[in-house]
């Protein structure tokens, strides 16, 4: 999600709260920073963590951090699912899917982060971090590393050089290649719906042209 996310959308993306955030940092202790107390109000929820020391993690090509990314995502990856998110299943991508075979595609019983993106993996010099569970869901393990996909391609990885640091996370290598396919189209259709209701958002003109290469290097004509 993006500063310039319109609030219709980020309304529709976000769930009633549940406690999740009590739930999910106690799954991902050990990478994620602890939470510390809670505030709520009728119309706010204020959070307050452990202060973590490090700076956005470098995706771009040759970045000394790619080896710890791709660590992070794996273990999101292996994360066992925690009982507040079973009732949390993936469906963002389902409109964007062609049919609904292909939505069924994305589902599963996987913790995911799903808004893997360099701001929300944190770097420092005692650690790694994954930050801001805000959109957490239950499904397909293959969808956070098919997420660092994009966004190292975006970064100016090419298509198979992106692939092959997510190969590094177990869940893609468990991946069928239909499902990434389906997906990689989905995505293309999603971010370029977001784009055209954002003329001028540099953004996500760069997400789609990112998704778009993914989608083209795997074959994948997107219509």
């Amino acid at each position: 999600m993006s500063p310039e996310t319109p609030e219709s959308e980020i309304r529709a993306l976000i769930r009633p709260y549940t406690g999740e955030p009590a739930g999910i940092r106690r799954t991902a202790r050990g990478f994620s920073p602890a939470l510390r107390w809670r505030a709520e109000g009728e119309r706010w929820i204020v959070l307050g963590f452990d202060v973590v020391a490090g700076r956005d993690a470098g995706f771009g090509p040759g970045s000394p951090d790619l080896a710890s990314v791709v660590e992070l995502v794996d273990s999101v990856g292996k994360l066992g699912l925690p009982e507040v998110a079973e009732g949390w299943p993936e469906s963002r991508w389902n409109r964007f899917a062609l049919d609904a075979s292909e939505a069924e595609l994305f589902q599963g019983r996987a913790l995911l982060h799903t808004d893997i993106n360099p701001s929300n993996l944190i770097v420092g010099s005692r650690g790694t971090w994954v930050v801001d569970w805000a959109w957490p869901t239950r499904g397909a393990g293959f969808i956070d590393p098919a997420l660092l996909v994009v966004q190292l391609v975006s970064a100016g990885h090419g298509p198979g050089a992106a692939e092959a640091w997510a190969s590094g996370c177990a869940a893609w290598g468990r991946a069928d290649p239909k499902a990434l396919d389906a997906f990689a189209a989905a995505t293309v259709r999603m971010y370029r719906t977001f784009a055209g209701r954002r003329p001028g958002a540099a953004w996500l003109e760069a997400m789609v042209e990112a998704a778009r290469f993914w989608a083209g290097r795997r074959g994948v004509t997107v219509v």
